[in-house]
C-alpha cells in the first residue's frame, strides 16, 4: 500500500517517516509506453559505470570493496531523485516499520532538507525536542559541534540517534538570528497520536499529533468521549488541531477525514504505475454529527495532515485557520528488497477533492492567524454594584457578580495561552450566535 511518510523523523531511533502497511513488490510493473521497443539497458552508461568502479578500486588511496562501492552507488542514484526517496539499510527498514506503532527512541523532532540545510519541520508533543523549546522552521546547523552543512539527511539523523538517556547538543538558528545551543537527552518516546478535551461547555478540542495506523479508530473514540463529556448532547463546535502534525499513514488520514464527511471524494493519487492511482471516498456515517468545525494548520502541518485539511476545506466542512502548511504532496511506497533491505520510492502525487496538488505549495488557510503570545491584562478591576455593602439582590434570583477574580480560578485551559486556539474558539461561538439569530 502506498503511504505518505512524514518528513524525515528524528523522533524515532528511526530516521524516517511514518509508513502504512508496506507494499511488497511481487511483480515488476510493466515498462512505460515510451520505453517499449527500445533497449531496456543503457549499455554505454553501464560501461562507463563499470570503468569508474574499476578505476576507483585500482587507484583510490585506500582499498574499497565491491559491496561498499555498489551500495554507495545505489544510495547516490536514489538520493538525487527527490528528498523523500531512500535506500534503507536493514536497521533503517526496521525503524520505519516500528515507527507506525507510535513508540520509538530519539529526540521527538521531524526534519527535512531545505537549500542543503537541515530544517525542523515539527517538534512532536511531549518529547525532549518539544520540551526544549525547539520550533518548526529552526535550522539545525551543528550536531555536537559538527556542522551539518554538506551532510545527507540520513547521516545527520544517524548522528542524532543514540541510546535513551544519552546527551546531545544541537546548535540552532531561528528566523535568521544568531546560533544558539540546545542540550537534550535522548528518550524512548511514546507518542499518543490523538488527544481530546473540552474547551468550554459544548466546545470540544481534538488534536492529532501524527497519523499512526490506529489514529482513525482513536479519533472515533475521542469524538464519542467529547459527546459524553457534554452530557450526551451534540457539541456546539469542535476545533481540530493539525498544527505541527508531520503526517504519517495515508489510510489513517482517510479514516480520520471520513469521520467528518458523509459523501464525496477525500483524496486521490496519480502516478506512473497502475497501483499508484487510487481514489478514496467518504461513507455516509458521520461520527462528528455535522458539528461546526475550525481546523488549525501551520507550517509544520505536512503530508497526511494536508490531505485532511485539504479535503475539509474543499468540501467546506471546516474553516481552516492558521498559516500556510508545509506543502508535501507526494506518496512514497516501500518496496522490500533482499537481505532485509528496502527501497522507499516516490510513486505518486496526491490531489485534494477539487484537484489541487499542494506539492511545494501547501494549503492556504481560509483565515490567516499568526502565532502570538497571550498575556493577561493587569489593569485594575473597577468597583461594581455587587461590591457595595448592603447592595440589593438580583430581583430574578441570580447570583451576585462582584469584581475581582473570585471564583474564576480553576484548571488552566489550552486556549488561555494559545492565541490561534482562542481565535478558533471565538469563531465557533460567533458561528453559533449567527445561526441562532438567523432562526
Amino acid at each position: 500500500m502506498p503511504y505518505l511518510p512524514r518528513p524525515l523523523s528524528l523522533a524515532l531511533v528511526a530516521a524516517l517517516a511514518l509508513g502504512a502497511p508496506l507494499l511488497r513488490a511481487e511483480e515488476a510493473p510493466a515498462p512505460a509506453a515510451e520505453t517499449r521497443g527500445k533497449p531496456l539497458l543503457p549499455l554505454e552508461e553501464l560501461r562507463t559505470f563499470a570503468e569508474v568502479m574499476d578505476r576507483i578500486k585500482a587507484a583510490y588511496v585506500e582499498p574499497v570493496d565491491d559491496k561498499t562501492l555498489l551500495e554507495n552507488a545505489i544510495k547516490g542514484m536514489i538520493s538525487n531523485l527527490d528528498p523523500h526517496s531512500a535506500y534503507l539499510e536493514p536497521e533503517e527498514f526496521l525503524d520505519l516499520q516500528e515507527s507506525t506503532s507510535g513508540e520509538f527512541g530519539g529526540l521527538g523532532v521531524e526534519v527535512g532538507m531545505e537549500d542543503d540545510q537541515l530544517k525542523v519541520v515539527a517538534p512532536i508533543d511531549d518529547t525532549p525536542a518539544a520540551k526544549a523549546g525547539i520550533e518548526a522552521g529552526d535550522l539545525i546547523v551543528r550536531i555536537d559541534g559538527q556542522p551539518t552543512k554538506g551532510m545527507s539527511m540520513l547521516e545527520a539523523v544517524d548522528k542524532m540517534r543514540g541510546k535513551p538517556g544519552s546527551k546531545i547538543e544541537l546548535t540552532l538558528v531561528r528566523e535568521g538570528g544568531r546560533p544558539f545551543d540546545v542540550s537534550l537527552t535522548r528518550a524512548v518516546i511514546k507518542v499518543k497520536s490523538v488527544k481530546s478535551q473540552s474547551l468550554e461547555s459544548g466546545y470540544g478540542y481534538l488534536r492529532i499529533t501524527q497519523f499512526q495506523v490506529n489514529s482513525g479508530e482513536e479519533v472515533g473514540k475521542a469524538l464519542a468521549r467529547l459527546k459524553q463529556e457534554n452530557g450526551g448532547q451534540k457539541l456546539k463546535g469542535l476545533v481540530l488541531d493539525l498544527r505541527n502534525n508531520p503526517g504519517g499513514v495515508l489510510q489513517s488520514a482517510v479514516e480520520v477525514t471520513d469521520h467528518f464527511l458523509t459523501k464525496g471524494l477525500i483524496v486521490y493519487t496519480k502516478g506512473r504505475i497502475a497501483n499508484s492511482e487510487l481514489r478514496f471516498s467518504a461513507d455516509p456515517a458521520d461520527a462528528s454529527e455535522g458539528v461546526p468545525m475550525v481546523t488549525l494548520i501551520n507550517g509544520g502541518s505536512a503530508s497526511a495532515a494536508e490531505i485532511v485539511a485539504g479535503a475539509l476545506q474543499d468540501h467546506k466542512r471546516a474553516v481552516l485557520m492558521g498559516t500556510d502548511s508545509f506543502g508535501k504532496g507526494s506518496v512514497q511506497t516501500v518496496l522490500p528488497l533482499n537481505n532485509d533491505r528496502a527501497l522507499k520510492l516516490t510513486t505518486a502525487l496526491y490531489f485534494t477533492p477539487n484537484g489541487r496538488s499542494i506539492q511545494a505549495q501547501g494549503i492556504v488557510p481560509d483565515i490567516v492567524v499568526e502565532r502570538a503570545k497571550l498575556t493577561q491584562d493587569a489593569q485594575q478591576e473597577h468597583l461594581r454594584e455587587a461590591d457595595l455593602a448592603g447592595h440589593l439582590g438580583n430581583g430574578n434570583g441570580g447570583p451576585d457578580k462582584p469584581s475581582g477574580k473570585a471564583g474564576q480560578e480553576g484548571k488552566a485551559r489550552p486556549q488561555d495561552d494559545d492565541y490561534q486556539l482562542s481565535q478558533a474558539l471565538n469563531l465557533l461561538k460567533g458561528l453559533n450566535l449567527t445561526r441562532g439569530l438567523q432562526r
